[in-house]
C-alpha cells in the first residue's frame, strides 16, 4: 500500500529534510551539503551529531515560505500542529506524541526553542518566524541540553545574525486564495569594525479567508432571573478568519575580539485574527448535518459556521470584558523579548551564557460551540433539535511572562575526556481570566453590570520557578569512536490559585458551578533526566551510534479548569509525565559524496501521560494522569545530488511510526461511546475505576492498545529540485516536494469518528533569479492537491447522548484543519 502509493506519485516529493543548504564545508563542488546544527549545544554537521535531526536550511525556509511552525509542521512527517481557539492555542504532535490544546496550564510535549530560548506556550504558533538562519525538528526525549518538556522533541530556531558586508533584502508577496499581501524588509550592516546591527521587518494583511463561513443571522434569546423577562438579540455572521500581523527585529552583535562576542535580540509582534475559530470544521456528524443546526451540513471542506457575540454581549455597559463595539470574534496575540547571548572562548574552554526575558498577552472572542445556531426551537423550522440548544460565547484575557538565563561551560583539551557543564534558571507567571454567556442566561440584578449575561467567570494564576543543572562527559576511549554520558537534574515549584467570581444563580442551583471557592495550590517536583550516546566513524562519510535518553514533562494546574461541587482540586492538579527509551542510528554519505542514507530506529515509553478533558458528571475539565503509551519505529532517508547534473537534488523519505496506548484505565468515553465499544468502567470516588454492572452507566475506558492522537502508521516523503543558467543572465529554479501521511485518529480518546483518511500533500515552487542573485520573482504553491485533514478533533458541545450505554449516540466532530490550496507570487531584490 506504502510502495503504491510512493510510487502513484511520480515526481510528486516532500520538502527536502536537510538539503538545500549553507555547505558546512564548502571544499567540495556539488555533491550533498550539510548544515551546521546545535542539536548538542555545540557546532556539529547533520551527518555529525548522533541524534535524529531533521534541518531545514534558510534556503529551504525561504522556497517554501515557511514563516510559521504550522507552515513547517505540514511540509515535516509525524509532525502535527492543531491551532485551538481557546485552551493553550495549539498542540504541537511529533511522533504521535503531544498534549491536549484544551487546557493553558498543559506545557507543550515539543519544545520550542529561540536563539537557545525555551518558549513552551501553545500561543508560539502566533510567532513571526522569518528572517531566519535555520530550523532543526529534534526527535525524542531531548531533556540533557533544552531540559524540561522534550518528551516528545525539540523545534529549535535560529534567526539570522548581522554579517560582515552590508546585506539589504527587500521582498513582498500576493497570496491569491486569502487575498494575503506580505512585505519584508531586512537591513544587515556594520557599524564599526566590531559592531554590527540586522534590522527585519515582516508584516501581513488578509483580504479574504482560507476558510468560507456558513453562518446566517442567528437568534438568542435571554431570560432574565430578576424579573421573568424574555429578550431576543441578533447575532450576525463571524468573519472568516482574516488577519493581520506586523514583526520587527533587530539585532546588535559586537565581537571586539576573536575570543569574545555579544549578542543582543529583541523582538516585537502582533497577530491578529477576525475569527479564531475559523478553522473548526464540522466534519463528521451522525445525521450528516450538525445537530443544532439542521442547515449546516457536515462536510470535510475548507467551511465554518461562527458567529459574532450577540447584541446584549457587547452593547454599553452590560458588555461582557473585552468585547469589541460590534460583537466580532477574534483573536489578539501581542508578543515582545530580548534575548542576550555571550559567549566567551578561553585557550580550552568556552563560556556561553543566554539571558530572555519574553511576554505574550492574548485576547480572545470565539463562538465555544463553533456553530451558528440559535437557541430559538421556533428558528429551525418544524425541525426537531433536542435542548439545550445552540449559543456558547466566550471572551479570554491571558498574559505570560518568562525571565531564563542558561550559563555553560565546554572543555576542548586535546586529551581523551571533555566536559560540558551548565545550570538554568526560570522564573514565570501566567494569569488567566475569562468569562462565558451561555443557555440563554441573564441577571439585570448582577454587579458589576457586565455579569448581566454571563454565566460563568474564572480568574486563575500560575507563578513557577524551575532551577537545573546539567553536565555531560565526552570520552573517546580510541581513535573514531566518541562515549558521552550526562544526566540533567531539575527542581521545579508552580504556586497557582482558581477561583470563579461569578456564576449564574440558575446555575448554581443546578450544582453545575461553585462560585467564589478560591483554590491555592502548591506543587513542587524533582527529576534527574539521564543520557548516554556511543557513536563510531570509521571515516568522515560513516557515523553509527546508539543512544538511551530520558526526558520529563512538568507537573502543574489546570488555570482552565471548572469548578463545580462535584470536583476538587484533584481535577486541577497533575503530575510529571516521563520517558524513556533508545534508539540507533547510521548516517551515510556515499557515492563520492553523492548520496546521502540515513537510517535510525528508535523505542521509548512514556509514563504518567497528561490528558485533558471534559469530565461531564462532574461538569468539569480535569487534567489526569493516565497511564503509560509507547512509540517505536523506523526512520529512512535518501538524499542524491549527482556531480554530473549540476543543481539536480532528489530526495525521500519513509517512516514508520506505531504509538500506542500502555493501560490507561481512567481515560474518559468519548461521546456517545457505547459501553459494548469500552465504555464499561465506572470511575470511584478515590480515582480507580471497576467494570459496570447491570444497571449502571459507564463513565471511563481503558486506551490500552489504541493509538495516540495525529500518530499516522507511515508516512513518507518524496521530493526533486533543479536550478540551471537559461540564459540573458538568468537562473531558473524547480522545485516539487510531497507528503504522504497514512490514515489516523485526530482525538487523543480514541474515537472512531475522528479518523482521518491517507492523503497526499504536495507543494511546488518556480523561481527565476538574476545570476547575481539582486533579483528573484518566485510562484510558490502548498497543499496543491487541495487536501482537506483534521490536525486535531474533539466532540462538539452538547451533542450525542447515552455514553457509557448500549444505546450510545455519537456527538458531532469537530476538526481542527489545515489550511487548503495557497499559491503566492513573489519578488525580492537583494544587495
Amino acid at each position: 500500500m506504502l510502495g503504491a502509493t510512493i510510487i502513484a506519485t511520480g515526481c510528486i516529493a516532500a520538502p527536502a529534510l536537510a538539503q538545500d543548504s549553507a555547505a558546512a564545508s564548502q571544499s567540495d563542488e556539488g555533491g550533498i551539503q550539510d548544515i551546521v546544527v546545535t542539536a548538542r549545544k555545540r557546532v556539529e554537521t547533520t551527518q555529525d551529531v548522533p541524534v535524529s535531526v531533521t534541518a531545514i536550511s534558510a534556503e529551504q525556509i525561504e522556497r517554501y515560505d515557511l514563516s510559521s511552525l504550522e507552515r513547517v509542521a505540514a511540509s515535516t512527517p509525524q509532525f502535527v500542529i492543531g491551532r485551538a481557539p481557546s485552551g493553550s492555542g495549539a498542540t504541537l504532535v511529533l511522533r504521535g506524541i503531544g498534549s491536549n490544546s484544551s487546557s493553558i496550564g498543559l506545557e507543550q510535549s515539543v519544545a520550542v526553542i529561540v536563539d537557545g530560548v525555551y518558549y513552551g506556550q501553545g500561543r508560539t504558533i502566533n510567532e513571526g518566524f522569518f528572517d531566519l538562519g535555520r530550523l532543526e525538528i529534534l526527535k525524542g526525549p531531548q531533556a540533557l541540553f533544552f531540559g524540561k518538556n522534550a518528551t516528545a522533541g525539540v523545534v529549535s530556531i535560529t534567526t539570522a545574525d548581522p554579517g560582515d558586508k552590508l546585506e539589504v533584502i527587500g521582498r513582498v508577496g500576493y497570496e491569491f486564495a486569502a487575498r494575503q499581501v506580505t512585505g519584508e524588509a531586512i537591513v544587515s550592516t556594520p557599524l564599526t569594525e566590531t559592531l554590527g546591527i540586522r534590522v527585519a521587518v515582516r508584516g501581513s494583511k488578509m483580504y479574504d479567508g482560507y476558510y468560507k463561513n456558513l453562518a446566517t443571522s442567528t437568534n438568542y434569546r435571554t431570560t432574565d432571573i430578576a424579573t421573568g423577562t424574555q429578550t431576543v438579540h441578533n447575532s450576525g455572521p463571524a468573519g472568516e478568519g482574516r488577519s493581520k500581523e506586523f514583526y520587527i527585529r533587530t539585532t546588535l552583535k559586537w565581537e571586539p575580539t576573536d575570543r569574545f562576542a555579544a549578542t543582543l535580540k529583541g523582538n516585537f509582534g502582533t497577530n491578529n485574527n477576525d475569527n479564531p475559530a475559523s478553522s473548526s470544521v464540522y466534519y463528521n456528524c451522525p445525521t450528516g448535518y450538525a445537530a443544532k443546526n439542521p442547515n449546516v451540513q457536515c462536510a470535510r471542506k475548507f467551511q465554518s459556521s461562527a458567529n459574532r457575540l450577540p447584541t446584549a454581549l457587547w452593547n454599553g455597559a452590560n458588555a461582557v470584558p473585552y468585547a469589541l463595539d460590534d460583537g466580532a470574534l477574534g483573536n489578539s496575540y501581542r508578543s515582545w523579548a530580548v534575548t542576550a547571548n555571550l559567549s566567551y572562548e578561553l585557550d580550552n574552554i568556552t563560556l556561553t551564557s543566554v539571558t530572555n526575558y519574553n511576554w505574550n498577552r492574548n485576547i480572545f472572542r470565539f463562538d465555544a460551540d463553533s456553530l451558528s445556531a440559535s437557541n430559538l426551537p421556533s428558528d429551525f423550522n418544524g425541525t426537531t433539535v433536542t435542548p439545550p440548544y445552540g449559543g456558547i460565547f466566550a471572551t479570554e484575557w491571558s498574559t505570560f511572562h518568562a525571565l531564563s538565563s542558561e550559563f555553560r561551560a565546554l572543555t576542548n583539551y586535546d586529551g581523551p575526556v571533555n566536559l560540558m557543564v551548565g545550570g538554568y534558571y526560570q522564573k514565570t507567571k501566567r494569569d488567566y481570566l475569562a468569562w462565558t454567556a451561555s443557555g440563554g442566561l441573564e441577571n439585570s440584578a448582577a454587579t458589576p453590570t457586565f455579569r448581566r449575561y454571563v454565566a460563568n467567570s474564572k480568574d486563575s494564576q500560575t507563578e513557577g520557578e524551575t532551577i537545573a543543572a546539567f553536565g555531560q562527559v565526552i570520552w573517546k576511549p580510541v581513535d573514531k569512536v566518541e562515549v558521552t554520558s550526562g544526566v540533567r537534574y531539575t527542581h521545579e515549584t508552580k504556586d497557582s490559585y482558581f477561583i470563579q467570581p461569578y456564576s449564574h444563580p440558575t446555575r448554581v442551583t443546578q450544582g453545575v458551578f461553585a462560585p467564589g471557592i478560591r483554590l491555592p495550590s502548591n506543587l513542587s517536583f524533582n527529576n534527574w533526566s539521564p543520557e548516554a550516546t556511543i557513536s563510531f566513524k570509521p571515516n568522515r562519510d560513516i557515523n553509527l551510534y546508539a543512544a538511551y535518553k530520558t526526558a520529563y514533562k512538568s507537573g502543574g494546574f489546570s488555570n482552565s479548569g471548572i469548578y463545580s461541587p462535584s470536583a476538587s482540586l484533584a481535577d486541577f492538579e497533575f503530575d510529571p509525565e516521563k520517558a524513556k527509551g533508545f534508539e540507533v542510528g547510521a548516517k551515510t554519505i556515499l557515492l563520492d559524496r553523492q548520496l546521502r542514507f540515513n537510517v535510525g530506529m528508535y523505542r521509548y515509553k512514556y509514563s504518567n501521560l497528561q490528558l485533558d478533558f471534559f469530565n461531564a458528571p462532574v461538569f468539569a475539565f480535569s487534567t489526569i494522569n493516565a497511564g503509560s503509551a509507547t512509540t517505536k519505529g523506523v526512520e529512512l532517508e535518501v538524499e542524491f545530488a549527482p556531480r554530473a547534473i549540476e543543481g539536480l537534488n532528489l530526495r525521500g523519505s519513509v517512516n514508520y511510526n506505531k504509538a500506542r496506548y500502555g493501560n490507561v484505565p481512567n481515560a474518559p468515553c468519548y461521546t456517545g461511546q457505547k459501553s459494548t465499544a469500552g465504555c464499561n468502567l465506572l470511575l470511584l470516588a478515590n480515582g480507580t475505576t471497576r467494570p459496570i454492572i447491570s444497571g449502571e452507566t459507564g463513565t471511563n475506558q481503558n486506551l490500552k492498545g489504541s493509538p495516540t492522537a495525529n500518530a499516522p502508521l507511515w508516512t513518507a516523503t518524496l521530493g526533486a529540485s533543479y536550478e540551471t543558467p537559461v540564459g540573458n543572465g538568468l537562473i531558473l529554479g524547480l522545485s516539487v516536494d510531497s507528503r504522504y501521511s497514512d490514515n489516523y485518529l485526530a482525538s487523543a480518546f480514541g474515537s472512531p469518528y475522528t479518523r482521518q483518511k491517507a492523503y497526499v500533500n504536495l507543494d511546488a515552487s518556480i523561481r527565476v533569479k538574476t545570476e547575481d542573485t539582486h533579483w528573484e520573482f518566485a510562484l510558490i504553491g502548498k497543499n496543491l492537491t487541495d487536501r482537506w485533514y483534521a490536525t486535531g478533533g474533539l466532540d462538539a458541545p452538547n451533542t450525542g447522548s447515552g455514553t457509557g450505554t448500549v444505546n450510545g449516540i455519537a456527538g458531532d466532530q469537530i476538526g481542527f484543519a489545515n489550511l487548503p490550496r495557497t499559491v503566492q507570487a513573489q519578488i525580492t531584490f537583494r544587495y
